[in-house]
Formats: C-alpha cells, sequence, structure tokens
C-alpha cells in the first residue's frame, strides 16, 4: 500500500473575530483531502473508504460521525443509489490521538488486502473548541488538517511495512477532556488539556525505544532511514545507532501539530528527503497512553 498523494491544510487568515472565518475540522480535511486528489489527478469519485482520525473539533462536537461531514465536504460518492460505481463509499471515525494516522493505515491495508476499496482516504484534522488556537496561548495544538491517499502498488518493495504498537509501563502524563464540573455555560468552546512538566521529554524519549524496537524487530538500518516523528526522535537511537529524522512540528504561533503530524512530516521529509542517502522512512507517533505507533514505508522509486 502506497502514498499516492498528500495534503495539508491551514485555517484561512480572515479576521479571527468572524465567527463564519473561525477554523473548522470538516473544512480544513476537506481542503487538505481534495488537495491530495488533485496532486494524484483521481475523481473523489475512485474513493471507496474514508477513515478520519482527528480528535479536537470546533464546538467539542461528537455527533454525528465527523467522518461523514467530511465525506459531504469532499464529495464522495453522495448518492451511492444514483451513482453507485466505483464504489459506494464508506467512511467512519478512528480515534487513538497522535496514532490515529497510523492505525488508519493498519486498517487500509487489510481493506486493499482484501480488495473491499482500490483506494483510501485518511484525514487528520484538529481544532481549538473555540475556532481559533491562535487566541488561546494555554493550548497546545495547532489548527491543522492532513490527507492521505493510499492505494495498491504493483511494486513489491514499496509501501508500508508493518504498522506495530508500543505502551509505556507508566501512567499517562497528558489528556484532553471535557471538564464538565467546571465548564459551565462555555463548554463548546472550552477543553481541557493536561500535560504535566517534562511530558514532552518522556514522550520522545518513548518514541525513540519505540523506533529502536521496531528497528530490530523488523530488521531495518536506521543509518538507512529518515525518521517522521517527534522532534527529540531525531536524536540517536537507545542503541547508539544513528537515524536522521524529519519532525511534523512547527506549523506557527497556534502550537504544534497532533493527529495530521505524520502527514506533515511525510511531505517535509519528500522535500528534504536526498534518495542516496535514505532506503526508507520510519513513521513514528507518540502521545497519551503513554503509546506509540511505528510503520516502515519506502515510496514507489526507491
Amino acid at each position: 500500500m502506497v502514498i499516492t498523494a498528500a495534503g495539508t491544510a491551514l485555517p484561512d487568515p480572515s479576521d479571527p473575530s468572524d465567527p463564519s472565518a473561525r477554523a473548522s475540522v470538516v473544512d480544513l480535511a476537506g481542503r487538505a483531502a481534495r488537495g491530495a486528489l488533485d496532486r494524484a489527478q483521481v475523481p473523489a469519485s475512485s474513493v471507496g473508504v474514508l477513515i478520519n482520525v482527528g480528535v479536537y473539533r470546533e464546538h467539542n462536537t461528537f455527533e454525528p460521525a465527523m467522518s461523514a461531514l467530511v465525506q459531504k465536504e469532499v464529495g464522495i460518492n453522495l448518492d451511492y443509489i444514483a451513482d453507485p460505481e466505483p464504489a459506494a463509499g464508506f467512511s467512519f471515525d478512528l480515534m487513538n490521538g497522535a496514532c490515529g494516522v497510523l492505525n488508519a493505515v493498519q486498517v487500509g491495508q487489510a481493506l486493499l488486502e482484501t480488495g473491499s476499496t482500490e483506494r483510501l482516504l485518511i484525514t487528520a484534522a484538529d481544532v481549538h473548541p473555540g475556532g481559533d488556537a491562535d487566541r488561546d496561548t494555554a493550548y497546545p495544538y495547532a489548527d491543522l488538517g492532513g490527507a492521505l491517499l493510499l492505494e495498491r502498488s504493483a511494486d513489491p518493495r514499496a509501501g508500508f511495512g508493518p504498522v506495530r504498537h508500543y505502551t509505556a509501563d507508566r501512567p499517562t502524563d497528558v489528556e484532553g477532556y471535557l471538564d464538565t464540573g467546571t465548564m459551565g455555560r462555555h463548554g463548546r468552546t472550552t477543553i481541557t488539556v493536561r500535560r504535566e512538566a517534562g511530558h514532552a521529554e518522556r514522550l520522545s524519549e518513548f518514541a525513540a525505544h519505540a523506533a529502536a524496537d521496531y528497528a530490530r524487530e523488523i530488521g531495518i538500518d536506521l543509518d538507512r532511514t529518515l525518521v517522521i516523528g517527534p522532534a527529540a526522535a531525531a536524536a540517536t537511537a537507545p542503541d547508539g545507532t544513528g537515524a536522521e529524522a524529519e519532525a511534523g512540528a512547527g506549523v506557527g504561533a497556534g502550537g504544534e501539530p497532533h493527529t495530521a503530524a505524520p502527514v506533515l512530516g511525510y511531505l517535509r521529509a519528500l522535500d528534504s528527503v536526498r534518495r542516496e542517502d535514505h532506503e526508507q522512512l520510519l513513521f513514528v507517533s507518540v502521545g497519551a497512553g503513554p503509546s506509540a505507533a511505528c510503520a516502515l514505508y519506502r515510496p514507489e522509486g526507491w
């Protein structure tokens, strides 16, 4: 399974005081998805399955499934009775925080392998519940959308390897939740995000250990691998091997990317990687749990 195209989207830089101009998960995910489809030069109707993995959304919306709204925004087979070909179109939400994209990759591998669909679209977007992360300096995440368009490849060496998950043997030190006891009348526009001091360093150390464990398990040379993941995971792996890294962080004053970070990191890697220096890419995601997910990836033609 290969990445045919990828796209990201940032909020419209319009007047943030205008409610209609505030960030929307559906808008960001939709624009990122349409950008990926345009780059691949394929119509939305060619997508059989859409998996949405975003966590934070405007107004703390939980129902209906955001995937259905993104599917409508992208225009994927809106009338399966009138136009059932080439696919009826199916979408669902899959939420596992920062590891959501790689979870969706794992599901996508199974769907493409069984022939359930020819193309699969993963969308990831997070926005501040109030619609503007820049106005809340305590909120840690950026308003950002990303999308990956996936399909099967005829090249047996290309595509994703196995997705592996790792769990740390300690309590989580980061979580986001609705504090119903204190949110009061501002519940639609507020969220509580708890991150203990030093959590970034602990998560980065955990990510590095997960990457090293994955490399040993799968049998890959980290010296010939570009790691796409947390910035500190770019450092030397715990076993002493070096792995150059491309971090998906730093998209602006609004904070760091969350669920869309792997998409942003992948696009940055393609812009900067020297193919003669690397044999493959290694996606590493880490988040609450603490949990991590890793997946090897070889682009077509490498």
